[in-house]
């Protein structure tokens, strides 16, 4: 199963235990093949260093972590899928290119209302695990 992880996820799991944490864990032993954007992956330590007030290093081995247990991908720009936000639409690309099975996203105002973009289930964390469980 092929599998994205939008920012806020990565971000949520890298700070507060429940099911994001989860997710970035099975990620980790690779429950299923990870694929990231550089985009994600500066957006994400930008976010742990300004917001959360991690160091430079810090985010860099963590993310490193999850960098390479991933496949990254440089995707294909195309034109925004959700309008007035560029991050979101970044994401999907990464998703579209990836040819993933899921988005794992905690986005309830752009995103997830989406359900479903060129083929990739958009679900949040919850739901995914639920998902994966029944496929194991």
């Amino acid at each position: 199963m092929r599998v994205v992880l939008d920012t806020n996820v990565i971000v949520s799991g890298l700070n507060f235990p429940g099911n994001e944490r989860l997710v970035l864990e099975l990620a980790l032993r690779q429950r299923f093949d990870l694929y990231l954007s550089p985009f994600i992956l500066r957006e994400a330590s930008g976010v742990l260093v300004q917001k959360f007030g991690w160091s430079d290093e810090e985010a860099t081995l963590a993310l490193g972590a999850l960098r390479n247990a991933a496949t990254v991908i440089e995707p294909t720009p195309r034109p925004p899928a959700v309008e007035g936000n560029q991050g979101d639409s970044r994401v999907l690309e990464c998703a579209v290119d990836a040819d993933a099975d899921f988005l794992v996203t905690g986005d309830r105002r752009h995103l997830l209302p989406l359900g479903l973009h060129h083929g990739v289930t958009i679900a949040n964390a919850p739901r995914f695990l639920s998902r994966l469980d029944s496929l194991q």
